[in-house]
C-alpha cells in the first residue's frame, strides 16, 4: 500500500515537473521570436553600420 502511494506521488510530481518545464518552454520561445524584438534587433544592425562607418572615418581623420 505504501509502495504504491509513494508510486504515484512521484508520477504525479514528474508530471508536474514535465508540464512546468513545457510550458516554460513555450514562453521562452515566444519571447526570443516575438516579432517586435526581431525588428527591432534588425533597426539595431543598421545603425551599427552607420556608427561603424562613423568611427572609421574618425580614425582616418585623426591620422592625418
Amino acid at each position: 500500500m505504501l509502495a504504491n502511494h509513494q508510486n504515484q506521488t512521484f508520477v504525479r510530481n514528474y508530471l508536474i515537473a514535465v508540464i512546468s518545464v513545457v510550458m516554460m518552454g513555450a514562453g521562452v520561445a515566444d519571447l526570443v521570436n516575438n516579432p517586435s524584438r526581431i525588428a527591432q534587433q534588425n533597426r539595431l544592425d543598421g545603425y551599427g553600420r552607420y556608427v561603424s562607418a562613423g568611427l572609421v572615418s574618425g580614425a582616418v581623420n585623426n591620422m592625418r
